[in-house]
């Protein structure tokens, strides 16, 4: 009996913990009602407000950086727990670029693909980030610094309101196709550099596309932040702790 009690204990700590592990990874659909609830859903008075705090690097990209203490955290403990949290959050196996426990530094890259999608009068986008996340660590303390450069489009020019592509070689807004499909000639590839468009650049043709893109970039950084500091602080899924 005991044993059965303890089989279902086990049983019932790994659902929790497969539970809690899955919410670390923010679907597209939660960010926009997280992004909504943070900054409205006036998406260009959103981008226009966020845009007076923000500035771009050298390098013409959008960084954001957090040092977050944890005291009394070894460097050896958070160098685990960040490993812990970095292949719990991110599904692609190559997301870890780096990795160096040596230098103290886990570099992390992984797309989120499709955080905005447009109906534009011509064309329909599909808009993915791929962020470099760099997560550097020190006794009782970890600075993380998330950067992007660039939206990665996938523009359909049959999927607008009033497109000109004939109706039979329509795809009725369908941009969803495989990586590096070339079948469908309505769909193109392309990469917008965020310093190049709204609210960079107020005169801007993707200005109602590129203003969504640029909060929910930056609502991103924020969950990524918080994920962080709640993964070195609580651990990913609250059990981790030494006393087993």
């Amino acid at each position: 009996m005991k044993r059965m009690k303890s089989w279902m204990l086990t049983v019932l700590l790994l659902v929790c913990g497969a539970i809690v592990v899955q919410a670390q990874v923010m679907k597209a659909s939660d960010l926009e009602k997280y992004a909504k609830e943070k900054y409205g859903d006036k998406w260009l008075d959103a981008a226009k407000n966020l845009a007076g705090g923000l500035s771009l690097d050298k390098n013409q990209s959008l960084t954001y950086q957090q040092v977050i203490e944890v005291p009394g955290k070894t460097r050896e403990q958070l160098y685990v727990a960040l490993n812990y949290w970095a292949t719990a959050t991110f599904n692609d196996k190559q997301a870890i670029t780096l990795n160096d426990k040596e230098a103290g530094c886990i570099i992390i890259t992984s797309t989120i693909p499709s955080i905005v999608g447009h109906t534009g009068t011509i064309n329909k986008y599909s808009v993915s980030i791929t962020p470099v996340i760099r997560l550097d660590i020190k006794e009782g303390r970890i600075r993380v610094t998330y950067t992007v450069q660039n939206y990665d489009i996938l523009r359909d020019i049959s999927g607008g309101w009033l497109s000109l592509v004939d109706p039979d070689n329509r795809t009725f807004g369908d941009s969803k196709r495989k990586k590096d499909d070339k079948t469908n000639a309505n769909l193109y590839d392309e990469q917008w550099e965020i310093a190049h468009h709204y609210p960079f650049v107020e005169n801007d043709k993707q200005k109602r596309t590129c203003a969504k893109a640029l909060v929910m970039t930056h609502a991103y950084s924020n969950a990524i932040m918080d994920k962080v500091e709640e993964a070195v602080k609580n651990g990913v899924v609250g059990n981790e702790d030494d006393d087993w």
